[in-house]
Parts: C-alpha cells; sequence; structure tokens
C-alpha cells in the first residue's frame, strides 16, 4: 500500500469520527471542556499541534489542520467568532483558554458574593422554618450551580447559628445529640418544624385564655358594673387573681363593705349612694 494510500486512509477514519459528539463548550464548563477534548484530541494523534514535546518543532499543516477542526466542533458560534482569526491549533486553544479562564474570575466572584449572603443570613422571629428554609436552599443551589461543592453540614450547622431564640432548645438538643457532621438538611429542618407546631400550639391555648377574660370583662361592663380600673388593675382582681371565697358582704369588684357605714342612715353594710332610707339632707329641706 502507498504512502498516499494510507494517509488517505487516515483522513478517511478522522471524516468518519468527526461527526461523533464532541462535548461543547459553555461559560462555566471550560475545564471539564479542556479536559475531554484534550483526551479526543490525543486520541486522534493530533496533540502535538497544540502541546509538542518539542517546541522547535514544525507541526505539520494537516495536523495543525485536523486539530483545529476537532477544536471548532466542540465550540459554539458566539466563541467561533472570537477565534476565527486564529489560524492555527494552538492560537485557537490558547485564546479559548484566555476568554475561559476570565469567565472563571467572573464566576469565582459569583461565588463569593453568594457565600457571603449565606453568612449574614439570619432567621427574624417572625419567620417560618420552611421559608428560611427555602432562602438558605436557594442561595445553596446557586452556588452550587457555579460549580462550587457545599456540603450539607455546612448549611446545617448555619442554619442551628442563626435561629431566634425560641428555638435555642431543640437547637441545643440536636447538637448534643446528633451527629451534625452527618445530619440531613432535611433532618434539621423537620425537628425544628416540628418545634415550631407545638410552640404555635401553646400560643394558639394562650391567646384562647385571653379573649376569654376580655369576655368576661366585657360581660361585666355590660352588666353595669363597670370599674374605673385599669385592664391590669382588672385583671388582679379578676378571677385569674382574685381569691374565691365571700367573707361579708360584697359590692362592685367584689369589695368588702361589711365594715362600710352609710353616711346617710348610720347603718354598716353599704354605701350612702346605695341608701334606701330617706336622704338627710331632703328631711332638713323639709322641715
Amino acid at each position: 500500500m502507498s504512502k498516499t494510500g494510507t494517509d488517505k486512509t487516515g483522513m478517511d477514519k478522522f471524516k468518519g469520527s468527526i461527526g461523533l459528539s464532541y462535548p461543547t463548550l459553555t461559560k462555566g464548563n471550560y475545564t471539564a471542556w479542556s479536559m475531554k477534548m484534550s483526551v479526543y484530541i490525543q486520541a486522534h494523534g493530533v496533540w502535538e499541534a497544540i502541546e509538542s514535546s518539542n517546541p522547535k518543532a514544525v507541526v505539520d499543516t494537516k495536523t495543525d489542520n485536523i486539530a483545529l477542526a476537532m477544536i471548532y466542533q466542540g465550540i459554539p458560534e458566539e466563541y467561533l467568532l472570537s477565534i476565527a482569526e486564529k489560524k492555527t491549533a494552538k492560537g485557537a486553544w490558547e485564546a479559548i483558554k484566555t476568554m475561559s479562564q476570565g469567565a472563571d474570575k467572573v464566576k469565582q466572584a459569583k461565588v463569593q458574593t453568594l457565600k457571603a449572603e449565606f453568612e449574614v443570613l439570619t432567621m427574624k422571629e417572625a419567620d417560618q422554618i420552611d421559608d428560611f428554609y427555602m432562602k438558605i436552599n436557594g442561595i445553596v443551589s446557586n452556588i452550587r450551580a457555579l460549580g462550587e461543592p457545599v456540603v450539607e453540614s455546612y448549611m446545617v450547622k448555619k442554619l442551628l447559628r442563626v435561629i431566634p431564640p425560641k428555638f435555642l432548645q431543640i437547637a441545643s438538643t440536636l447538637e448534643q445529640f446528633g451527629n451534625l457532621e452527618t445530619m440531613s438538611i432535611e433532618e434539621a429542618v423537620g425537628a425544628l418544624k416540628a418545634h415550631e407546631k407545638r410552640l404555635r400550639g401553646t400560643v394558639t391555648a394562650n391567646y384562647a385564655q385571653l379573649m376569654l377574660t376580655e369576655e368576661e370583662w366585657q360581660k361585666t361592663d355590660s352588666e353595669g358594673e363597670k370599674l374605673l380600673l385599669t385592664r391590669e388593675e382588672w385583671l388582679k382582681r379578676s378571677s385569674r387573681g382574685a381569691s374565691g371565697g365571700a367573707s361579708g358582704q360584697k359590692g362592685r369588684g367584689n369589695r368588702d363593705k361589711s365594715q362600710v357605714r352609710c353616711f346617710n342612715c348610720g347603718i354598716m353594710g353599704h354605701y350612702a349612694a346605695e341608701c334606701r332610707k330617706p336622704r338627710r339632707g331632703r328631711e332638713l329641706n323639709q322641715r
């Protein structure tokens, strides 16, 4: 077989493989793309066009063209226009590397911004566990999408570190008896949600008790026994704060009037305003 026939057979093999699915370069996958493409190019025996073992050696034109064609197969049109003026495979490869490393720096800047946002994130007293978890998960998802790994323990420790005081008891329990290094964020959120429901039930019960007191107060007012007291004073004198038992005669506000002397008739047990006998002033006027 002639040398020419051998070369043609080699080109035929290359033409048959040119339609393979090469990895496509994007703004965020240069590292993986370059690793895969270097293996593809080396498999075709034309890596010398990009990184020669002998810097002084002259690269064969055909080898260079094959390597350049393979690079073109793995880049989108926007990159193609940027390297159109590069006439060698080495020049095109270096141009792509320079552009992509610049994009990597932008990506790292975004990662650092997201990490800073994650670190200053705090849970307010009125925040719900589910809502706060969505905030954490959203930031972490964006960080991971940029190629930066985030371990579960980092999220769990952050969550337990920024919860409000009402969750400190369950947080201390998780830290003392749980393994934060292996605990998933879903497990931590589930424990906090269970504690949140218990707290919510306690608050509801206290609110119902408070409303009952208010209704009692309104009922007393509607019956004409309104007291000129503040709400706090009324609570102290109501059934919650006042002791039971009926010693002597009781009047408005459960006040003992057994030792009260009427200024109208002089009899013990009632006030002058409640006296049923004629007023002394009226008798004097009639005389």
